[in-house]
């Protein structure tokens, strides 16, 4: 027995040996580290649930081992103001926000975020990219700047008024201090608003302090959804923009490292988190403001409103007039 043994034993060296041999592969193999990117989002941590995470969580899993991207919420690395540069230098390695708040040194980035009534529904923002030339004017824009390649534009949520004090007329607006988007800021404060900016995770404490009269920031949907509907009274059924327009971002050099099926990957990450936000957001807006018991809605009438309607049309012919139109 103890022969029949010690012959199973030197066998099984020699079919190890020989396997090494043939093969020319080491008996152990170890694993590869995988790509590691850090994303940082616009969003704070109640809202990514909704607007990012599910498709970084997806994207992980899919990736199998071989990318993991670390995500990271509003000004959790650094201050959104700061995005752009940090992803220029490394420092972050992608971003998903928009390209004003971000502070993008490109022409277009006064159209980022919400530009006053540049859009009417979410479904406009993908439309204009995908079939009236806008992907192409944003890729020439950022192919002008160094060290950061952006990826894919889509449509988040309308943007309404929720206020601790009734918004009923345009006279209500003035000397409301209101955490909005840079570009809606400057175009509100023409109404009399007061634009204040803060960290995206000090407005709640600052509606309670009295240090913000509003917010101008989102549809009805994201106020439930990140506390704010606690804090103010009102929601203006009034919008000054259809939608949200946000765009993801990558440090040129490590988009450029990817391999193609990563970069595929990535790009389907996207599309599932553009997909997710279209039904998210416009199922809550209906129905939040139909079932909603948080929030009393108030509108400014039609009439008095088409004021800031054409005030906004005339903003933006005055910023496209001089590379669009023509004198004559």
């Amino acid at each position: 027995m103890s022969n029949r043994r010690d012959f199973l034993k030197k066998a099984g060296m020699v079919s190890a040996g020989s396997a090494t041999a043939i093969l020319g592969a080491p008996a152990v193999v170890s694993a590869k580290e995988p790509i590691r990117w850090r994303l940082q989002t616009y969003a704070g941590p109640a809202l990514a649930e909704h607007v990012i995470k599910p498709a970084v969580d997806a994207f992980n899993i899919a990736a199998n081992g071989e990318m993991v991207i670390e995500l990271y919420y509003a000004d959790q690395l650094v201050p959104t103001g700061e995005l752009f540069r940090a992803m220029q230098k490394g420092t972050i390695d992608a971003v998903q926000s928009d390209d004003d708040s971000i502070a993008a040194p490109v022409d277009i980035s006064v159209f980022g975020g919400y530009f006053p009534f540049a859009t009417r529904y979410s479904l406009d923002v993908p439309v204009l990219f995908e079939e009236y030339g806008l992907k192409e004017i944003w890729q020439e824009a950022y192919g002008e700047v160094k060290g950061v390649t952006w990826l894919s534009a889509g449509s988040w949520d309308p943007c309404h008024f929720a206020t601790v004090d009734p918004i009923r007329s345009l006279a209500d607006l003035k000397g409301k201090r209101v955490f909005t988007f840079p570009t809606a800021g400057r175009f509100l404060s023409r109404f009399g608003v007061i634009p204040v900016t803060l960290p995206w995770e000090d407005v709640e404490v600052a509606v309670q302090t009295g240090e913000l009269d509003g917010i101008a920031w989102s549809g009805i949907t994201e106020d439930y959804t990140v506390g704010w509907a606690d804090v103010t009274n009102y929601f203006l059924t009034n919008n000054i923009s259809g939608a949200w327009c946000g765009s993801f971002f990558a440090n040129s050099e490590r988009w450029d490292a990817l391999p193609d099926h990563l970069k595929v990957l990535f790009n389907m990450m996207m599309d599932m988190s553009h997909y997710y936000r279209q039904h998210w957001y416009w199922g809550g807006e209906a129905k939040l403001r139909t079932q909603g018991t948080k929030m009393q809605l108030t509108t400014i009438p039609d009439d008095e409103w088409r004021q800031v309607e054409l005030e906004a049309i005339n903003s933006g012919t005055k910023l496209l007039k001089p590379a669009h139109v023509t004198q004559g």
